[in-house]
């Protein structure tokens, strides 16, 4: 008499993969909750409970990314610097004419409509004190890598330009008070091109 093979034990489920953290998705989810709780109440609104709330995380998971508010407000400006910095490096690689490119690039990301949604937020941020050494590092780095085709008065008038047309549009002047802004932008575009220096 043969014996029975063997029987094997009924397959267990496989175990399911392990969970992924996604610190990057997380880091932009506390951002974006920020940013939202800073536009709507300022940055008095942006307390940690409340971002942490917004994003669906606890105080403890927050943490884990920024140590304090002062991380967290230094994080969305950064964050705000990067987006400005890489749609003027793309308009900078695409303009055939060094000269005034620097400032071209800053006239289109300025006013840009695609940018205009974080407008309230770079006011909220540029209106902390210690947010404004942040963006004149940055300002003072762009100005130094660019002196050779961008510098002068006029260029520095055109750019102030562009940040006052930027305004108006923060503050929502009324349309019958201004021209339309794609109207602006080309005409400041063409002004880098007849720099009278």
């Amino acid at each position: 008499m043969t014996a029975a093979p063997p029987t094997r034990p009924p397959a267990l489920p496989s175990p399911s993969p392990p969970r992924r953290r996604q610190p990057e998705i997380l880091r932009r989810r506390l951002l974006d909750a920020a940013a939202a709780l800073a536009v709507s109440g300022g940055l008095q609104a942006m307390t940690i409970a409340a971002v942490a709330r917004a994003a669906g995380v606890t105080k403890g998971g927050l943490f884990h990314h920024f140590p304090d508010k002062e991380a967290l407000i230094t994080a969305l400006l950064r964050d705000l610097l990067d987006h400005f910095d890489a749609a003027i490096d793309l308009s900078i690689a695409a303009d055939p004419e060094p000269k005034g490119s620097f400032t071209r690039a800053w006239i289109a990301a300025t006013l840009d409509p695609g940018l205009a949604a974080s407008a309230p937020l770079n006011a909220v941020l540029l209106m902390n004190p210690g947010m404004r050494s942040l963006w004149s590092d940055w300002l003072r780095a762009r100005l130094t890598r660019h002196a050779a085709t961008d510098s002068g008065p006029w260029y520095e008038i055109l750019r102030h330009a562009a940040d006052g047309f930027w305004l108006a549009d923060l503050w929502q002047v009324e349309a019958d008070l201004r021209q339309p802004m794609a109207e602006l932008c080309a005409t400041l575009l063409d002004l880098t091109r007849r720099n009278p220096g």
